[in-house]
């Protein structure tokens, strides 16, 4: 028997080249069940009431895949609510999918304000800054910002750091405990996945970028804890080429083979949606009459290049033309103030929208702009394609490896001249797109439904892996 932080668990017994043993369970914070039904050379998982994978085993486990008998219990951990950014963006996808396959899905997630439970899926949400009587007092911190906080990580007291610690770790006791599930998939390589491999399930962490770009700046406390979660991980997703690069960059030796699954958005959200330019705009409360439209959608910080947006409208801006910037964050004023100070009479800050709104904005713009300085990915990308829009995309990170010609275009990164440049060749009918193409060049590559049996296939490769440990252990 071996016991860790307060979980009781035992391998099951293995013998000569090939294993007999009973049928298996976990034993979640000392609640130890037992099964008499005995299978050969034939691992059985029993993770929860209901969820079973077999797999068949030689000395090489690895080599033999697990074959889904019954549907899966996912524990989604995010460190962001799931609405406002792209990982949090991510996992509720990552959600709807799973669910819509017929697994079942809890997500712990940090929240300052009421939760609406989606009904798909349970959201176990940890208060943060009055939101409830027993929140914590201190505002859900971020590797940057997020429009609902501007609270980092790196400013946290040690004793906010304690008192985060213990919240997060008493919900995924309980949902380990309750909920009983078979993997654990926790987004970034950060503080909620090195918590989350002391419960003895197994686990999968998503790298999103955000989070090496913080382990590159941070001190022990968080270095500690990515480095934990790295060597605990059953497996590493990373979410494009540049990420899988930078993993192996930072972690050299200790980087475990990645699996690329690139994120994937909602096709039951977005798509060409048949409203006009007219009936948006007047939704989005902006007057005049526009016969072209640049579209941004993403969070104020610096990392996003709104700055460089606002100084290539200055060079492509026109009577006709309108950019509508939607978002928000720590530097929405700081850019309203550069775009009055740069003299840009048609660019409307229309703050954070819900996804049907944006949904309608990408299907009416010419163009969207990805002006990122480092985009790990950029999941507003694909929502834009999604819709039929091309992108204008800096060739510094994720745009580099998903715009084809035939969907965007490339301008250096931080390169306001280069930018304009390639916006008015679009705006100007110099280079075209076929909407409907792009739409379905978006769907066949990025659709989340289409992205997730590439997830689940690494769940289950981390479910043999905790198998194939537990059976070498107890030799």
């Amino acid at each position: 028997m071996r016991t860790r932080c307060g979980m009781s668990w035992a391998p099951p017994p293995a013998a000569l080249g090939f294993v007999r043993w009973r049928e298996y369970s976990r034993l979640r914070l000392g609640n130890r069940r037992s099964h008499e039904h005995s299978t050969d050379v034939a691992f059985v998982w029993r993770a929860g009431r209901q969820g079973c994978y077999t797999v068949t085993l030689s000395l090489f486990l690895h080599s033999h895949p697990l074959q889904k008998e019954s549907p899966m219990r996912v524990l989604l951990i995010c460190h962001f609510p799931l609405t406002g950014s792209g990982s949090g963006v991510y996992t509720l996808n990552i959600a709807h999918a799973l669910v819509k396959q017929g697994h079942e899905v809890v997500a712990i997630v940090p929240e300052n304000q009421p939760v609406e439970q989606p009904g798909a899926f349970r959201v176990h949400p940890v208060y943060f800054n009055g939101a409830t009587d027993d929140a914590l007092d201190f505002n859900f911190p971020c590797f940057t910002t997020h429009p609902r906080s501007t609270q980092t990580f790196y400013d946290l007291t040690d004793e906010q750091l304690a008192a985060y610690e213990q919240a997060f770790r008493a919900a995924i006791e309980q949902e380990v405990r309750d909920f009983a599930p078979d993997v654990i998939h926790s987004g970034h390589l950060w503080l909620l996945s090195s918590y989350s491999a002391d419960y003895g399930v197994p686990l999968v962490v998503t790298v999103h970028g955000t989070d090496l770009i913080g382990y590159a700046k941070a001190e022990p406390r968080f270095r500690d804890h990515a480095l934990h979660a790295l060597q605990a991980a059953g497996g590493i997703i990373t979410i494009s080429e540049e990420n899988e690069k930078l993993v192996h960059d930072l972690f050299s030796d200790q980087a475990k083979s990645c699996t690329l699954v690139h994120n994937g958005y909602n096709s039951d959200v977005f798509y060409p949606d048949t409203c006009t330019r007219a009936e948006v705009l007047s939704e989005l409360g902006i007057e005049g009459e526009f016969n072209k439209l640049v579209s941004f959608a993403g969070k104020f910080a610096h990392f996003k290049g709104i700055d460089v947006l606002l100084r290539g409208a200055a060079k492509y801006e026109r009577d006709d033309v309108a950019t509508v910037l939607a978002g928000d964050g720590e530097l929405f004023d700081e850019m309203r103030d550069l775009a009055d100070d740069l003299g840009l009479r048609h660019v409307f800050f229309v703050r954070n929208q819900p996804h049907d709104v944006l949904r309608r904005l990408y299907s009416n713009a010419d163009v969207s702009l990805l002006t990122s300085r480092k985009e790990p990915f950029g999941l507003v990308m694909i929502e834009a394609m999604a819709c039929g829009t091309p992108v204008v995309g800096s060739d510094d990170g994720g745009a580099v490896n998903v715009l084809t010609p035939e969907c965007g275009l490339l301008f250096r990164s931080e390169d306001p001249d280069d930018l304009a440049r390639q916006v008015r060749r679009v705006l100007d009918g110099d280079v075209t797109f076929d909407r409907a193409h792009v739409a379905a060049d978006a769907k066949a590559r990025f659709s989340q439904d289409g992205c997730i049996g590439k997830t689940v296939a690494v769940y289950e490769q981390a479910i043999a892996q905790a198998l194939f440990a537990g059976a070498e252990g107890a030799r």
